[in-house]
């Protein structure tokens, strides 16, 4: 195994209800001016957000609203929070909503403690000394940015969808009522779904050995998630499940189920970012329709992993043919998929690759072949290719 670091300081609320409790937590972590944060609209049709006003003035606070936020959450607005975060004088910010929320009031959060531009951290040109203080109320469950010190961020311009991670990017306190993910149409718990198991996939498959007890927490979640999806197809608006998936995307993703195997793969996630970043794709569906590929791209020189998912996780017969089992596991994740109505392949996202895409989203995701994605089998440009050409049915 190796060393690891597990730092995971949010506080977290849980159950129905718990929203009700926005006003007293946010006091409790000093804020006096709050900026809400939210999406699209979903927050002010379902009268969430009038909920969470009226219990933020009822401690007293100041607030102010910026919403519009959209899936794969856009640099622009961004910069518009940061300026409107610096006129109101904010000290505290609440994201209201999934994940691209999430990840936009903590590109704001950066920025407004920033001299320079925000996008120096994604471009990897400039580290954050400090960030203004934030929460969330979560109403999708998937990415685990309540809980994780990550975010992505989309610049507009060239299509870049790049991540940061910081210990300044961990939440305050986050809301997890799974009541507030009901009303989620199917497509999008499904996606949400898939996000968190992911998040566990890259993880595990790494080089190396690991802690046997990572390796039992990381299997048990993610069994718990393909149990939970199975129900939510038949029974969208059964608690329990939503409770198990929201609480797993929590854990998926902030590093518990890692520690002592290393970062792990990350490379579907990197892949998906710069297809996502371009085509504007949800992002579980376009994990789900990038892996296969990876994963028999890896498997061919290293099975080892794959057939252990076969055995812990799929219930597979072990067998010495290491080879064969791994491509069972990869068959029978991709079963999964589409069960619960991913796609497997680029196409069923409705977009057609050309070759000169491919080679342009393979040198952007790999800085010009100047970088080597990975763990068990390292990803430059040319693999990047491979894989997008196989995920695209070549």
């Amino acid at each position: 195994m190796r060393d690891f670091t597990f730092y995971a300081p949010t506080e977290v609320v849980f159950g129905r209800g718990a929203e009700t409790q926005a006003g007293k937590l946010l006091k409790k972590y000093g804020a006096t001016r709050v900026l809400i944060h939210y999406g699209s609209g979903s927050a002010v049709r379902s009268g969430l957000l009038g909920r969470l006003i009226r219990v933020i003035e009822e401690e007293g606070l100041h607030h102010v609203e910026l919403g519009g936020v959209h899936a794969n959450p856009r640099l622009s607005k961004v910069y518009e929070g940061i300026d409107l975060a610096r006129r109101e004088k904010i000290d505290f910010i609440l994201a209201v909503g999934g994940g691209s929320v999430i990840d936009s009031a903590k590109s704001i959060a950066y920025g407004v403690k920033m001299e320079g531009d925000v996008w120096d951290l994604f471009a990897g040109k400039a580290e954050a000394t400090d960030a203004c203080p934030f929460g969330c109320v979560l109403t999708i469950a998937a990415s685990g940015s309540e809980t994780g010190g990550g975010c992505v961020l989309t610049k507009e311009e060239g299509g870049l969808k790049w991540d940061y991670v910081s210990p300044y990017g961990f939440s305050r306190f986050s809301i997890l009522n799974p009541e507030l993910t009901e009303m989620l149409p199917p497509y999008q718990t499904a996606c949400g779904c898939t996000d968190i198991l992911m998040h566990t996939l890259e993880r595990f498959f790494h080089s190396g050995s690991t802690l046997r007890l990572t390796d039992r927490i990381a299997v048990a979640l993610m069994r718990t998630v393909m149990e939970a999806a199975g129900t939510l197809q038949q029974d969208p608006h059964c608690y329990e499940a939503r409770a198990e998936v929201m609480w797993a995307g929590s854990l998926s993703h902030n590093g518990l189920t890692g520690c002592g195997g290393g970062m792990g793969s990350w490379v579907p996630h990197k892949l998906q970012c710069e297809l996502g970043g371009r085509y504007d794709i949800a992002h579980g569906a376009g994990l789900a329709a990038i892996w296969p590929s990876w994963a028999r791209f890896v498997s061919e020189t290293e099975p080892e992993r794959f057939a252990v998912l076969g055995e812990t996780l799929l219930g597979l017969e072990p067998s010495e043919d290491r080879k064969k089992l791994a491509e069972d596991a990869i068959c029978t994740m991709e079963e999964f998929f589409r069960f619960i109505g991913m796609p497997t392949r680029i196409p069923e996202l409705g977009v057609d690759l050309s070759e000169a895409e491919i080679r342009e989203l393979s040198r952007q995701v790999t800085k010009e072949d100047t970088v080597r994605l990975g763990d068990l089998r390292p990803v430059g440009q040319n693999e990047a290719e491979e894989i997008f050409r196989r995920a695209c049915g070549a």
